[in-house]
């Protein structure tokens, strides 16, 4: 299984990379996982919301050109279900098992994503109402993955 993250922003914080590249290669045995990062749209901090929208339209773009047709997609979305590890790795397993070979999950920039990414999106997950720094959330859902692949494996990780 192929399993691909795209998300809006560049990761600069040295201890987030290095937290990722530790998960991104902890899951190199089990899966193929790839982290695919796409620029944020330029933009000034004061926007009114027609410009908020054009924003996320465009960040949308980029990241739906990313998207292969058949990959089930996942899109991170404050709206989403609220899943539990052992949630989200039945979620994995059952694509699994009825044929997926991709799945892409997707963080969009600071104002979230457009309505054509979440459209596209067969599944929407959230990690819960409080806001996270979406490089942080890159963390924390690199190890989600990584968790939910030692669940469904039987593997001593997740207590």
């Amino acid at each position: 299984m192929l399993i691909q993250l795209v998300t809006v922003g560049k990761l600069k914080e040295k201890y987030l990379v290095q937290g990722i590249a530790e998960y991104s290669k902890r899951l190199a045995p089990y899966v193929k996982f790839q982290v695919t990062e796409l620029p944020d749209e330029q933009a000034p901090e004061k926007m009114s919301d027609a410009e908020v929208e054009q924003v996320k339209d465009r960040e949308g773009e980029r990241i739906l050109a990313q998207v292969k047709p058949d990959a089930h997609v996942v899109a991170l979305a404050i709206n989403g279900h609220l899943w539990s590890s052992e949630d989200l790795a039945a979620h994995i397993d059952k694509l699994g098992t009825y044929g997926t070979s991709h799945v892409v999950f997707i963080i969009g920039g600071s104002n979230g994503l457009s309505d054509a990414v979440l459209r596209r999106a067969q599944t929407k997950l959230s990690f819960g109402r409080m806001t996270l720094p979406h490089q942080l959330m890159r963390l924390v859902l690199v190890e989600q993955i990584y968790r939910a692949v030692k669940i469904n494996r039987g593997e001593p990780y997740h207590k």
